[in-house]
């Protein structure tokens, strides 16, 4: 007998009392771990080659090819995968992207440990107007110059990784050496300066008031989740035991209460307040009250009428399983045409068109267009079939590039061919023995 997609998930329920006793240390590492990693992974995907973007071919690179809008399978795959990805996984864990993975939010608590750190715990930044709370023994010229130097030298560091989905790690080098190359842009230094700024007044005075009242992409995120999405549920049979504690409203970053999460809300799912709940619990060997939660949203007194309404609002989306179950397949097909486009992937393109020069009513020029996709060197030789030999010219008759680009080679056709019309076909082949072919057809008229 089948059962509903809502007895499936309640199931697999994770209950606040059944998880053994903790301080709270295995998910702030966990968490930091995934924060650091993303960041890493951000760096590492241009550096491999893995993806970047060539600003002066307009192009995107995965694994040092050049992918063009003609390279449907490819594009249509990656596209149709990644936003099939991010529809499940917005479904299942919500926001959790904000609290996990999110560079604004990993820096922005990174800059709130440090200005507490030199300046005291409760140094907190506000844009309500209210100053900075420093403590007595900390008031010192060096505790505000070290904190300047590192949010300084933070914001450095993170405006150095946009340029690098722009420009090859060789050439970045040499913009951080201050060394003359071709391949930069005249103005990068102060494109980079801007940059600097603006990520310093970010990470320096805004930090989580984005994440609160700026970020459209958590607002595009709520639009995927279900009442069954991960959120932070509270065990309201022991509110005994909490008290007037409030230890988990000072720890959440967006300044919202965790014992009151609703369907719409700005909660991001980074789990500091469960952290912050166990390591008080842990003293006394029970679970904290806050645990993350699958399933149905169990109704508290501290969430009352508002959640239910929102549950009857979002009831006509459907629950994970149904996301999952139209979403998958288009995930899966997403990759086979991804991977299909990869290997049929073609890495030279040959055309041959009309050039602009005329010899009197007739026109005798041919533009061959070479383009290599690859960045590696390689050697590109020509040659016509279908024409008498001495009746055309080519203008070389192999093109080399050191990197990829593009190369036009001349194709002139002699005036002494007959009257009719003239097939010909102009091939290219590459030193792996790659051969491409462009047939084209030129008309003689008159006597």
């Amino acid at each position: 007998m089948s059962i509903s997609a809502n007895e499936a998930l309640s199931r697999i329920k994770v209950t606040a009392g059944t998880r053994p006793a903790s301080d709270g240390r295995r998910l702030r590492v966990a968490r930091r771990a995934m924060q650091w990693g993303a960041l890493a992974l951000a760096v590492l995907i241009p550096l491999t080659g893995l993806f970047r973007i060539d600003p002066a071919a307009a192009t995107f690179v995965v694994l040092d090819r050049q992918i063009w809008f003609a390279d449907f399978f490819i594009v249509a795959g990656f596209w149709l995968a990644l936003s099939s990805i991010l529809v499940m996984t917005y479904s299942m864990v919500g926001a959790a992207f904000c609290g996990w993975v999110c560079p604004q939010n990993t820096f922005s608590e990174w800059a709130n440990r440090v200005t507490k750190r030199l300046l005291g715990k409760h140094a907190e930044v506000s844009l309500s107007g209210e100053s900075l709370h420093v403590s007595a023994g900390k008031k010192s010229w060096f505790n505000w110059l070290l904190l300047g130097l590192l949010l300084s030298g933070a914001a450095m560091l993170l405006a150095l990784i946009p340029l690098l989905y722009f420009y090859p790690p060789t050439a970045l080098w040499s913009f951080i050496t201050f060394r003359h190359d071709a391949r930069l842009a005249p103005s990068l230094h102060w494109i980079y300066t801007v940059f600097v700024l603006i990520i310093l007044v970010d990470i320096a005075v805004v930090r989580h008031f984005f994440c609160r009242f700026m970020c459209i992409y958590r607002v595009w995120q709520h639009s995927f989740k279900t009442t069954h999405t991960l959120h932070i549920a509270y065990d309201d049979a022991r509110t005994a035991r909490c008290a007037a504690c409030n230890y988990c409203l000072t720890v959440c970053p967006v300044e919202i209460d965790p014992r009151n999460t609703r369907l719409y809300d700005s909660c991001i799912n980074c789990g500091a307040c469960i952290s912050a709940c166990d390591s008080l619990q842990y003293k006394t060997g029970e679970p904290g009250l806050l645990s993350f939660e699958f399933g149905e949203r169990r109704l508290s007194r501290l969430a009352g009428q508002a959640l239910a309404a929102g549950s009857k609002i979002k009831s006509n989306l459907g629950t994970l399983l149904g996301r999952f179950s139209w979403s998958l397949p288009f995930t899966l097909i997403g990759m086979a045409l991804f991977v299909w486009g990869m290997v049929s992937y073609q890495p030279y393109h040959l055309t041959v068109y009309r050039a602009d020069a005329n010899q009197g009513a007739a026109i005798q020029d041919y533009r061959v267009a070479l383009a290599n996709k690859l960045y590696r060197p390689q050697r590109l030789k020509l040659s016509v079939q279908g024409l008498p030999e001495g009746s055309y010219t080519l203008s070389a008759q192999e093109a080399s590039f050191a990197s990829a680009g593009r190369r036009d080679v001349m194709l002139t056709l002699h005036p002494g061919l007959p009257r009719g019309v003239h097939r010909f076909v102009v091939s290219m082949e590459s030193e792996q023995g790659v051969r491409v072919d462009y047939r084209a057809t030129h008309v003689v008229t008159g006597s």
